[in-house]
């Protein structure tokens, strides 16, 4: 993936996992960094810090594409819909740590 200097944000954002699961007793947050295109707002790629690399594509996959001003109830409907796992709050808490972070920089 190519980089535009001028144009690009990366921005994380973080959230507590939940306690009593097994993510938790090994990372206790989980982070959301996505990568900007400032000008459109548009998300254009992302990851998270889980351990595996399937639960991090698939849920990076879930919000890359979309404007992370402008459709945010959608990314946050495809997360409560796709993906079924116990820290899926912490998830959408962590991407809407990011889009608060990022929206910070826009003001």
């Amino acid at each position: 993936m190519e980089y535009d200097k001028n144009n690009d944000l990366l921005v994380a954002g973080f959230a507590q996992l939940p306690k009593g699961t097994p993510i938790f007793e090994t990372q206790k947050v989980i982070g959301c960094i996505v990568l900007i295109d400032s000008n459109t707002d548009i998300i254009k790629n992302a990851t998270f810090t889980f351990l595996q690399d399937l639960t991090n594509g698939f849920s990076a996959s879930l919000i890359i594409g979309y404007s992370i001003k402008d459709d945010i109830d959608k990314i946050v409907q495809n997360i409560e819909e796709k993906l079924i796992i116990p820290p899926k709050k912490a998830v959408i808490q962590a991407v809407i740590s990011a889009r608060n972070r990022y929206m910070e920089t826009k003001e």
